[in-house]
């Protein structure tokens, strides 16, 4: 038996409303509860796959990765969620698929280091997996009515609402996009080896405006991310 082949795929989000999407097509689904966390096993698309909502912020999102390596094994994460545009002409409802990701608030500079940079780590960002990356380019290609960019998100435990603070994201970071969780799940990943992917669609454009944006654009950035996932777990 070809152990790697038939571990699951971890399912990463942050809300309820981009569970509920999976679990509306799990089958032969069971929930078993760690670490305050109700993790969702079963059959997605013919997969196996556990489906999990983290929680929101870094640490929730870092814990939450270990668990789904440590204790079930998976071999590669799907990050799916939501998140505001910063790059040049991204509107909410478009999806940003990352190639790299960096933690925006990490901070040592007095150390001599550039802002995002974790002290005596071997890298500065973290790559997405090529293949994974690849697979889900051409499942974005689905999204007739919604234009799909692919670049460096940033994550940090802030939300967003300043646009001088989205301005220096963009100029410091080259980001298209920032959230609260993508980074860590990332830096995890890499730790331990296992391939990862984070798709996230654009809710509200990180600015004045955003709070008014994101019950508006949620939804609409849910189905994005649920068309995504219905095309990229087959091709895992």
């Amino acid at each position: 038996m070809n152990v790697v082949s038939t571990a699951p795929i971890g399912i990463i989000v942050a809300m309820h409303e981009e569970l509920a999407v999976v679990l509306s097509e799990l089958q032969h689904a069971e929930t078993i509860e760690r670490a305050g966390l109700q993790l969702h096993r079963g059959q997605y698309h013919g997969k196996d796959v556990i489906a999990v909502i983290c929680g929101v912020g870094k640490v929730h999102a870092a814990l939450c990765t270990q668990l789904l390596i440590s204790e079930f094994a998976v071999r590669q994460v799907i990050n799916l969620g939501i998140a505001g545009g910063i790059g040049p002409g991204i509107q909410p409802g478009d999806v940003v698929i990352a190639d790299t990701l960096v933690q925006h608030d990490m901070d040592v500079t007095p150390l001599g280091l550039k802002p995002g940079q974790i002290f005596r780590l071997d890298t500065f960002d973290f790559s997405c997996d090529p293949a994974l990356l690849d697979a889900a380019q051409h499942a974005a290609q689905q999204l007739a009515s919604h234009r799909s960019y692919v670049g460096r998100i940033v994550s940090g435990d802030q939300f967003i609402a300043d646009p001088a603070k989205s301005r220096w994201l963009h100029e410091e970071f080259d980001a298209l996009a920032c959230e609260m969780e993508s980074a860590s799940i990332a830096q995890v990943c890499y730790l331990n080896h296992v391939p990862f992917v984070c798709i996230r669609s654009i809710s509200d454009n990180a600015n004045e405006g955003a709070h008014m944006d994101f019950d508006e654009f949620m939804p609409i950035a849910v189905a994005n991310a649920s068309t995504l996932l219905q095309h990229l777990v087959p091709a895992c």
